[in-house]
């Protein structure tokens, strides 16, 4: 998955407007405009799409977080400059408060199972034994899993 898609999924699964995801790239103290949203959410094909790059998903990541949980107090956390699957998946289960029943559930939804344990890896520092690298097709399910419970009656968005 690009950083794009994951973007796109996100904004699609939380029904984001562009002025709203303007706004949150703005709660973590980064500007951006509407425009320059657009153009990282059009298709690859498209002659205006812009490749989003790890910092610029951070950066959203980070603000997401304080959309949902409210900004905390004085500096803002860094955004990384190289994303794993892994970050991305922390990042999105710290912004929606999840716990590790939580987000099997979700992936049950799309008929993915996950061992307790397995998850657990996704969440370790990498030099720990168990950690394991978040493959795509992880995080697709988890991002899926959670467009299920959020929108069930909407359409499976365009990759």
């Amino acid at each position: 998955m690009t950083n794009n898609d994951i973007l796109r999924r996100v904004r699609y699964t939380f029904d984001l407007k562009d002025s709203v995801m303007a706004e949150i790239y703005s709660l973590a103290d980064f500007n951006v405009t509407s425009e320059q949203v657009t153009s990282w959410l059009k298709k690859e094909e498209d002659e205006s799409f812009v490749e989003l790059s790890d910092t610029e998903l951070a950066v959203f990541l980070n603000g997401f977080i304080n959309f949902k949980r409210g900004k905390r107090e004085g500096e803002q956390p860094k955004p990384e400059a190289k994303l794993s699957h892994n970050i991305v998946f922390h990042k999105l289960r710290i912004a929606l408060n999840l716990k590790a029943e939580d987000i099997i559930e979700i992936l049950q939804l799309v008929d993915f199972r996950l061992s307790k344990h397995e998850l657990s890896a996704f969440f370790r520092k990498p030099e720990n034994k168990h950690y394991r690298e978040c493959k795509d097709q992880v995080l697709r399910n988890f991002l899926l899993g959670l467009q299920h419970q959020l929108r069930p009656n909407g359409e499976e968005p365009e990759s």
